[in-house]
């Protein structure tokens, strides 16, 4: 009680220049949000911005869980090449969105995350190697090749022609693990 008495002097006694600092912070923020609501970003390269966000989250979180789960030194190797090149894209991605737009943090494919969490060795492999590996290769390079031809964005046209090869050579990798281990897509 006590403190929720002081708290409530305290607010009240800094009411005064909270009210200052919100309206000053107040119309700034509704400039920024009239520029960005006067000149939203395309749809495609907010498709783009979410899929490449999602892809890479996705990859970095089932490779953390590979390290884990997987007795395989190939696919922990496979799993380490995509926790370094991901985390990469995603730094040159939030770089690449304009300002005012915010890429989303962490907004990993939590389904497909919670089929592989319970899964250990070969069983975790299998699912790894075709979920993340293949699937989420093919929709990224999907992704990828749609913000290179339907972007408006030069900065994300940019990144997506920078970082298709490296998403790309990712898929062959996947390819080429998936037929070592026996793996069906």
């Amino acid at each position: 009680m006590k403190r929720t008495a002081l708290a409530l002097t305290c607010c009240v006694l800094l009411l005064p220049f909270g009210i200052v600092e919100a309206q000053a912070a107040g119309a700034s923020q509704s400039e920024a949000a009239s520029t960005t609501a006067a000149n939203p970003l395309p749809q495609p390269d907010r498709d783009f911005v979410q899929a490449a966000s999602m892809s890479s989250s996705t990859e970095i979180d089932a490779a953390k869980l590979a390290q884990k789960n997987s007795n395989d030194k190939d696919v922990k190797s496979f799993a380490h090449h995509m926790m370094l090149d991901h985390t990469k894209l995603t730094v040159e991605l939030k770089a690449a969105t304009p300002h005012g737009v915010e890429a989303p943090k962490d907004n990993s494919d939590t389904s497909v995350l919670d089929e592989l969490k319970p899964l250990k060795g070969k069983e975790f492999d299998d699912a790894y190697i075709a979920k993340i590996g293949l699937k989420g290769h093919e929709d990224a390079v999907a992704a990828f090749k749609k913000e290179i031809s339907d972007g408006q964005n030069a900065d994300l046209k940019k990144l997506a022609q920078k970082g298709l090869p490296t998403i790309e050579h990712h898929y062959q990798l996947a390819q080429q693990l998936a037929k070592k281990k026996g793996v069906q897509p």
